[in-house]
């Protein structure tokens, strides 16, 4: 009877205990829940400022397209006025001599058309009016910038939500106080530190980003792999290569990348068109502000994109002629002297095409290619892999040429015109 008693007393404490617990359970349930709704409202506010902040970009770089629209609006009208007050001062001479001509008296007549023919008009003619490319440019590739920086970190924060599924040991070898419990009355300091140093790393490396993208002459290194390319390597390469030869187009665009090309490398007789996708060969000098980027010698072009990692994909129409040659190359290339033309260097590889004749270039050596019929070519580019592929864009994609190499800079698009007829189309 006395052990049942002291069973039933441990019973009813350990009840009590289990009720307080469930109590203390139901509290910590309902302060996660207003946590959650304080960070969620915290989060949204964050959001909300960093739509507010793009807006703003969105409106100033508006306006500032609708500034130059209205400068230039402005001068057609004043021109237009100058012409038409131009237009009734020739027309009330023509009515000053029509007058003239009909008067009877021969000494009135002779006075009359003495003072007419001491009158004199210049033809009309309009002034060059355009508005700024270099300004229109910019302000569309700052545009392109801010999109790559926003999804540079929205890729970054899904690749760590990744990593931190992957490796989920390493988290719990080293355990972390919750940022919900106090110690001592004091929230601990460490996590929110973490947290500050992460968005450090974050905003360095989106500058970098951008900083990478101005800079086209500085090298980009990248790592070498570590042993040499035994055969087995070699043999993925070539399944690598193969399965992507293998894949339909609709498979490719999944890697498609949105090529422009950059005005400051443009060579002074390539004109750039329809939202600098668009290139063809002029007659004359086109006068374009110099440039340490510009082409000074071939009428060649690059892309604005450059790629340092990655696997990407674009495709080029050729049009008219077939004078021009389409390739990849380091941003340290030379921009003047024989060493800039597409594939005469150790910089840049191509494929060239002369009429009827394809070829491929790299460090000035010429490779005979098979004739091919085709009016789009696509190129692939594996940054990793190592290679670039050149094919003929059709139902189904034939093979024209493929490089392999070790690639150790950022590279980017390029394309070269020698003839005044070629248009290339990305």
């Amino acid at each position: 009877q006395s052990a049942l008693k002291k069973r039933l007393t441990e019973l009813h404490n350990q009840s009590e205990r289990a009720a307080r617990m469930m109590n203390v359970v139901k509290t910590n349930q309902s302060q996660a829940a207003e946590t959650a709704s304080r960070k969620k409202d915290l989060i949204r506010n964050e959001f909300l400022e960093i739509k507010a902040l793009i807006e703003e970009r969105e409106n100033q770089t508006l306006k500032v397209i609708a500034d130059e629209e209205k400068r230039v609006c402005n001068k057609f009208d004043y021109i237009y006025g100058v012409l038409g007050s131009k237009k009734n001062e020739i027309q009330s001479l023509r009515d000053q001599i029509e007058m003239a001509l009909t008067e009877g008296d021969d000494i009135l007549f002779l006075k009359r058309a003495a003072a007419l023919q001491r009158m004199s008009t210049k033809d009309t003619f309009i002034p060059v009016i355009e508005m700024d490319q270099n300004l229109l440019h910019s302000i569309y590739q700052s545009a392109i910038n801010l999109k790559d920086i926003v999804k540079l970190s929205v890729t970054q924060c899904r690749e760590k939500r990744a990593e931190a599924k992957l490796t989920p040991e390493k988290t719990k070898s080293a355990p972390v106080a919750s940022p919900n419990r106090t110690i001592g009355g004091k929230k601990p300091p460490g996590p929110q530190h973490t947290h500050k140093e992460k968005i450090l790393h974050q905003t360095e490396a989106v500058l970098q980003v951008e900083a990478d993208t101005k800079e086209k002459k500085k090298p980009v290194k990248v790592a070498p792999t570590a042993g040499t390319v035994n055969a087995a390597a070699a043999v993925s390469t070539k399944e690598l290569i193969d399965s992507f030869l293998k894949k339909p187009r609709e498979e490719l665009l999944q890697y498609a990348a949105n090529i422009t090309l950059d005005y400051n490398t443009a060579h002074n007789k390539v004109i750039l068109s329809e939202r600098y996708t668009r290139m063809s060969v002029s007659d004359t000098p086109l006068n374009y502000n110099h440039h340490p980027q510009r082409f000074t010698d071939c009428s060649q072009v690059l892309g604005f994109q450059c790629f340092k990692r990655g696997i990407h994909y674009w495709e080029v129409e050729l049009q008219q002629n077939n004078f021009c040659g389409i390739g990849i190359c380091y941003g340290s290339m030379d921009r003047r002297g024989p060493e800039s033309r597409l594939g005469r260097n150790s910089s840049s590889w191509c494929i060239e095409w002369f009429n009827s004749k394809i070829s491929s270039w790299h460090n000035d050596v010429e490779k005979c290619l098979p004739n091919v019929r085709t009016n789009k070519i696509g190129v692939l580019l594996h940054c990793e892999g190592g290679f670039v592929i050149f094919m003929a864009v059709g139902e189904k994609h034939n093979l024209i040429y493929k490089f392999k190499t070790q690639f150790t800079e950022a590279l980017y698009p390029a394309f070269w015109l020698f003839s005044s007829g070629t248009v290339l189309s990305l």
